[in-house]
């Protein structure tokens, strides 16, 4: 009896070890899960503020206050509104 008693006893510790090394394995995926997006979205920022500043003469004279400006002056306009959802609409029948 003692001796069923001991192997389910160590079938247990065995479980409970297993699971905790999966619940850190799982975490350690949702950790680089989490990097990858993060690194993405830097990549992404970095490369549209450099088509930005490939538009503006002398990029390292403007503030960034100046910048934000220039964008909600460009994109308020009707006109480039309507533009804008025609190049973006364009763009993802081709994708």
């Amino acid at each position: 009896m003692n001796e069923k008693l001991e192997k389910l006893n160590q079938t247990i510790e065995k479980g409970e070890k297993k699971l905790r090394r999966l619940e850190h394995e799982e975490k350690m995926l949702q950790h680089q899960a989490k990097q990858l997006t993060r690194n993405e979205r830097t990549h992404r920022l970095c490369t549209r503020g450099a088509a930005l500043e490939s538009y503006l003469p002398h990029p390292e004279l403007v503030t960034d206050e100046q910048v934000s400006l220039l964008l909600k002056l460009l994109f308020r306009q009707s006109e480039n509104r309507k533009i804008m959802v025609q190049v973006l609409a364009g763009e993802s029948e081709k994708t």
